[in-house]
């Protein structure tokens, strides 16, 4: 069986500006995949390739075994971006019928599968709010929803955490282990460690380069370091004494 995702040689430039360069990497099935990196990294505009928001420069990408992007992309995978896609005037609920109405969700299982997000997110109470009345992180966990609603087979996760609380990462973080556990893969780009520390797989970016790939135990190893921060500082520093 093929790896779920599949990226060989990757390159992708904007003007003069590489984005990506040369990035090959393979994300099996059911796991969790950390994609860390500061700012400017490259993490975005990978997942956005791979959701066919993007077109590579160069290279090939394969989704569920055939290259990407195809059809029917848009029902197998569940993207959340970094920066909310959120209807403000619309409530929580007519925000949830829209994506469903997308995902081509309708009848009995759209309104059961809208009943069961809102359960998982806990905003089953803000159903009727306009979500221009939501705080921040009651508007992650909608965005987080509206991903989830036709309960993709791969989930695409753009910064989920950035400026969130502490409670509310906890909290996100125990949605994705329930979702990995039931046979989610899930790719979440993050530039906090410490949740690379959750994930099975991370690769490190710099630059639109692999600084490491393999496990959170592995990299450790490989650096000889306590940390993921530090292994990143200390690869960081490698690869600009290199160029």
């Amino acid at each position: 069986m093929p790896e779920l995702v599949e990226v060989e040689n990757l390159t992708k430039k904007f003007g003069h500006l590489v984005a990506l360069s040369g990035l090959s990497l393979c994300i099996s099935r059911g796991i969790t995949f950390g994609l860390v990196g500061p700012n400017g990294s490259g993490k975005t505009t990978l997942i956005r390739i791979l959701c066919g928001l993007l077109r590579p420069s160069s290279g090939k990408v394969s989704l569920f075994g055939r290259p990407a992007p195809f059809p029917e992309m848009r029902q197998l995978i569940g993207y959340m971006p970094q920066l909310e896609s959120l209807y403000l005037d619309l409530t929580v609920e007519e925000n949830l019928l829209f994506f469903a109405s997308l995902y081509g969700l309708k009848g009995k299982e759209r309104k059961q599968r809208i009943s069961n997000i809102l359960e998982l997110v806990e905003l089953e109470e803000r159903r009727k709010s306009k979500v221009e009345h939501l705080s921040g992180g009651l508007r992650q966990r909608l965005s987080l929803a509206c991903a989830l609603l036709h309960s993709p087979e791969l989930l695409l996760l753009d910064e989920p955490t950035v400026g969130v609380d502490p409670e509310l990462r906890y909290s996100f973080w125990g949605y994705f282990s329930q979702l990995a556990e039931n046979g989610s893969t899930i790719l979440i780009s993050t530039h906090y460690l410490d949740e690379a520390n959750r994930c099975q797989r991370v690769l490190m970016l710099r630059t639109g380069r692999i600084l490491a790939e393999g496990s959170p135990s592995e990299i450790l190893s490989n650096t000889g370091e306590e940390n993921l921060e530090l292994a990143f500082l200390k690869l960081s520093q490698e690869a600009k004494n290199v160029v």
